[in-house]
């Protein structure tokens, strides 16, 4: 029998198709599952013009048949089926798409699409076989024919026996080797499993028959295997049912089953989008953190479908970082696929739906926000730091898209507040959102610094986590409301009286705070009377961009550049302390000395600072005590 070659740089070609396109080698069961439901749907859109074919789907499946002892893999179909002429040119031909010239001939209908496009996804085939064999008996045809290659070097056709319309492809899967167990491929816990991942919703039933156990008859404890046929996908996805069909048990099994987590989300969004770009997404907001989510290890996306077929396990361009907490899937006819149908090219249908699902996403977190409160609460315990992380990230291009899902601890309410909420109840002569940074509400409320505030009613917001202050320096303000540090120079208050009292003790005691400043060197940009201050003796506050809270996060990371803010040590002129440091200003400089060196030390110690040396600090307190 003549071999043909391959109308093509057959060898290089061919070695192209197996070794680079493909990522995985499992891929090449999807790929010839994918071109089987194709063969099964051409039957149904010639149905749907040629009144003498009948299309009754119970007719039509896929079944993938394993033999271990003569080491092959059957995959067969009910079909159109190939004739000699299709055979030679849809297989004889790398690259030709028997599928896409089909398409291109056919106006598709109701729904259904042509999944092949590209013509090479049979050849990923010789990625587990030596050769590949396939049997064809064309709808109206009587004749069938056997195509047969073991690689680049060409094909043979020939005519063959073959009772029932369709199409039957042999491989004959390689022999092991060091990196690869090809004879894995020949296992049912493993071809089901390739078969749930990736073809699990192929609309026709792919069946296979799988070894079960049962007991023997009349026996109690000794059992028996047997095989029975079985179908091993789910043929209509979840996504494509109606809502009003399902539960809330329905998706919740579906995020269990696709193994998006082990808790109970919060939330679910079934989408069901037809315009510009038509899609089905449904999209899963996670109740509690991964235990990777915030490791180098962990990958978000979303499970990428196109009519149905696996494409991509975690596509990341179809969800921003800040809300790379959502699992779930999306499935469209719209996307430009590549040649290996692995990865998307980035084109305009993608952004389109990458937009849709992030606005959606949000619109779906503002409303459980409103509606369910406490479930939103839960879930924002869990990802708010990673909503804070969108804001800062990107010079704060997304603060408008994420500000409104900020919560954080109120001074007054004592739990957490949005930004709204605070807003909506600010007294009218209040100029500032109020903010107060620290390791704890705990030490927050004990801090110095928010006593004028509080004492004015106030409202204050508690930020506990490292990156809340730096994200509200990109947020800047809210509803045109800055945001201020009950630490920052200028709190905004106006307390006319004690501000000329301030005054006054300021130019009485300059060179008091003057020569404190000089004791204390570069630690301090300048000593002042506090205007803040209420009962307790000190306190450090800032001016500048860099306050004290986030001079303590970035010089705790791996890069320490050493970052300095600008502190201003504030003197509580009330307070009995400063009489006797003005006594020791008068009359023991050295005294004064130990004062200043004490209080500086202590206003350290409220920041949770640490201090330079604690053998002098102890040794000075010592003194005080002679």
């Amino acid at each position: 029998m003549e071999k043909k070659e391959f109308k093509a740089e057959s060898k290089r070609l061919l070695d192209l198709m197996i070794n680079s396109i493909y990522t995985h080698k499992e891929i090449f069961l999807r790929e010839l599952i994918s071109n089987a439901s194709d063969a099964i749907d051409k039957i149904y859109y010639k149905a749907l013009t040629d009144k003498s074919i009948s299309f009754n789907r119970d007719d039509y499946y896929i079944k993938v048949i394993p033999n271990k002892s003569e080491k092959t893999l059957r995959i067969l179909d009910t079909g159109i089926g190939m004739t000699k002429e299709e055979l030679e040119t849809n297989l004889g031909t790398i690259a030709k798409s028997g599928s896409l010239a089909f398409k291109n001939e056919n106006e598709m209908k109701d729904g259904y699409d042509i999944i092949g496009q590209f013509g090479v996804g049979f050849y990923s085939a010789f990625m587990v076989a030596d050769k590949v064999t396939v049997i064809s008996k064309a709808l109206g045809s009587t004749e069938a024919y056997k195509w047969e290659s073991d690689g680049a070097e060409g094909y043979t056709i020939e005519p063959c026996e073959k009772d029932m319309v369709g199409t039957e492809i042999i491989l004959k899967i390689k022999s092991n080797t060091e990196d690869e167990k090809y004879e894995d491929y020949l296992e049912e816990y493993r071809l089901k499993n390739i078969i749930k991942k990736y073809s699990d919703f192929i609309r026709y039933p792919i069946k296979m028959d799988v070894t079960r156990r049962k007991l023997k008859e009349g026996s109690e404890n000794e059992y028996e295997e047997y095989t029975e046929e079985e179908t091993i996908n789910s043929m209509v996805p979840i996504w494509k049912k109606n809502k009003n069909e399902l539960t809330e048990e329905d998706y919740n099994n579906f995020y269990f089953e696709k193994h998006y987590g082990f808790d109970k989300p919060v939330k679910h969004i079934h989408i069901s989008a037809e315009g510009t770009v038509s899609y089905k997404s449904i999209l899963f907001i996670p109740e509690k953190i991964p235990f990777d989510y915030y490791t180098k290890e962990y990958e978000k996306g979303l499970e990428l479908y196109s009519n149905g077929v696996l494409i991509m396990n975690k596509c990341g361009d179809l969800l921003p970082d800040y809300f790379s907490f959502v699992k779930g899937m999306v499935d469209s006819e719209d996307l430009s696929l590549n040649i290996s149908r692995e990865m998307l090219q980035h084109d305009r249908q993608l952004k389109l739906i990458a937009k849709n699902i992030k606005n959606k996403i949000k619109t779906e977190l503002i409303s459980l926000l409103k509606d369910e409160r406490e479930k939103y609460e839960s879930f924002y315990k869990s990802f708010g730091r990673q909503l804070k992380f969108g804001i800062y990230s990107d010079f704060g291009s997304e603060k408008e898209m994420l500000q409104d899902l900020l919560m954080f601890y109120s001074s007054k309410e004592k739990k957490l507040v949005t930004l709204e909420e605070y807003v909506s109840r600010m007294p009218e002569e209040q100029k500032y959102i109020y903010y107060a940074s620290g390791e704890s509400v705990e030490r927050i409320e004990k801090l110095p610094q928010a006593e004028l505030v509080a004492d004015k009613g106030y409202e204050i917001l508690y930020f506990t986590e490292d990156i809340d202050e730096f994200a509200i320096k990109m947020l800047m303000s809210y509803k045109e409301k800055e945001f201020k540090s009950v630490s920052s120079g200028d709190l905004g208050i106006n307390t006319q009286d004690d501000d000329k009292k301030n005054d006054v003790e300021e130019n009485e005691n300059k060179e008091l705070f003057q020569y404190m400043k000089d004791v204390l060197k570069d630690k301090v940009k300048d000593v002042r009377a506090s205007k803040r201050l209420k009962s307790h003796p000190v306190c450090l506050s800032n001016e500048g961009e860099i306050s004290i809270e986030m001079e303590k996060i970035l010089n705790a990371m791996p890069n320490n550049e050493n970052i300095k803010a600008d502190k201003i040590l504030e003197i509580n002129i009330n307070h009995d302390v400063f009489k006797a440091l003005k006594e020791a200003f008068d009359s023991d400089k050295e005294k004064f000395n130990l004062y200043t060196n004490l209080l500086y030390n202590q206003a350290l110690l409220i920041e949770g600072l640490p201090i330079a040396d604690p053998v002098e600090f102890t040794n000075n307190i010592c003194k005080i005590m002679k």
